[in-house]
């Protein structure tokens, strides 16, 4: 097994599409983004991090330009990839679709979830970046929205769950459950109380969920904690905790192959 690039079988097995959860191993990045840092965001090295994401592609089958990622902001904006943005351009988006053969969408993460989506029938995949405050708005449904606009079933998307923060590692405040519960009471289940009055949160639960009441039938999910795991994965939440100035972040893409 190749410890760079975590895989599921629930998208490895559909025909034309190629998919990676990355890991933080394997790029050329150094100190606290080492080493497969693919977050332009970050203030790594810029040329560390243009390599690290050409060694992504590299692994994917596709040249080094063919990634697409976004410029995250915990939002539901979908953006619909049908060629190369101009790199002087920013796209502002949490949720990426293409039917593009060739072309690789990307979710960066540390911490939040990152969400791959297919429907290999009519060639048309997602990738959508949940965090608490996406997922609560309803991105995984603006995801899912765009690909059935696009051509696709919704019976028939597989989704992946990738690494993201979970739930022992993932401790907040006493009020935050508040907005989830006045959503729906039964998401109690994605909370429990600790002695102090704080909560231990959910989210890949929580995601898995939304995936579920939105029509996905049987979404899966990739079991890894991001915040325990530091030599896979970067954290947000351990890096803040550690008292770094910056946090790398990995990546997970999705792409339908050439030939498809």
């Amino acid at each position: 097994m190749d410890s760079r690039v975590l895989t599921h079988p629930s998208l490895q097995r559909l025909p034309h599409i190629a998919h990676g959860f990355f890991t933080r191993k394997g790029g050329t990045s150094e100190g606290i983004y080492a080493s497969l840092n693919c977050g332009p965001g970050s203030n790594d090295t810029p040329a560390h991090v243009v390599e690290n994401r050409r060694r992504a592609m590299d692994r994917l089958g596709l040249s080094g330009e063919a990634l697409v990622t976004a410029s995250q902001v915990h939002g539901t904006h979908v953006h619909f990839v049908t060629e190369l943005p101009d790199p002087k351009m920013s796209i502002e988006a949490d949720g990426l679709v293409t039917k593009t053969a060739g072309l690789a969408i990307g979710i960066l993460t540390a911490d939040c979830a990152p969400v791959l989506l297919a429907d290999p029938d009519r060639g048309i995949v997602g990738a959508a970046h949940a965090g608490w405050r996406g997922a609560k708005a309803g991105v995984l449904e603006a995801v899912l929205a765009e690909m059935v606009d696009r051509g696709a079933k919704r019976t028939r998307i597989q989704a992946v769950i990738g690494p993201c923060i979970r739930q022992k590692s993932y401790e907040v405040a006493p009020d935050f459950p508040e907005p989830f519960l006045a959503e729906a009471p039964g998401n109690t289940q994605f909370f429990q109380k600790m002695p102090t009055g704080r909560f231990l949160f959910d989210l890949g639960a929580y995601v898995e969920a939304r995936l579920r009441a939105a029509g996905v039938a049987e979404p899966a999910r990739i079991d890894a904690d991001t915040y325990d795991e530091p030599d896979r994965f970067f954290s947000y939440r351990r890096a803040t905790h550690k008292g770094e100035p910056d946090y790398g972040r990995f990546l997970a893409a999705i792409a339908i192959l050439n030939g498809a």
